[in-house]
């Protein structure tokens, strides 16, 4: 069974927004590095359902960062500050997913939690606009 693009879209929103809510648990928790990647996803999975709705594709986690900066920050669709957070929190990941001996810490999650929920929101906000 093939998905519409709007069922594609809707899925990949609540995708976001379940793995935000784990990054949460995770960090009630102390798992920091693995909220920190689970804020990542929540942005990177907002992020396909967005580049869906314009029939934009990439072929990697590189490429969406790329694409998004192209097609939304630089035209000024999304705000500039929302554009780096998506940028850091790619660094980050990657950081705490592949770097040995690098931990983060509750300062590092607790202060990027809030600024994910704005990201979110912004990229639902877009995908609402016609």
């Amino acid at each position: 069974m093939k998905a519409s693009k709007e069922e594609y879209i809707r899925y990949r929103i609540e995708k976001a927004w379940k793995t935000f809510e784990d990054a949460k648990l995770l960090a009630k928790t102390g798992s920091w590095n693995s909220s920190m990647n689970r804020l990542y996803y929540a942005c990177f999975y907002s992020v396909l359902a967005l580049f869906a709705k314009h029939n934009l594709n990439t072929q990697t986690h590189s490429g969406v960062k790329t694409q998004l900066s192209l097609h939304f920050v630089k035209p000024g669709l999304l705000d500039k500050e929302l554009g780096m957070i998506y940028g850091d929190l790619f660094d980050l990941r990657q950081r705490g997913d592949y770097g040995d001996f690098y931990d983060f810490e509750e300062k590092d999650i607790i202060s990027i939690i809030p600024k994910v929920e704005e990201f979110l929101n912004t990229i639902d906000d877009l995908i609402s606009m016609d």
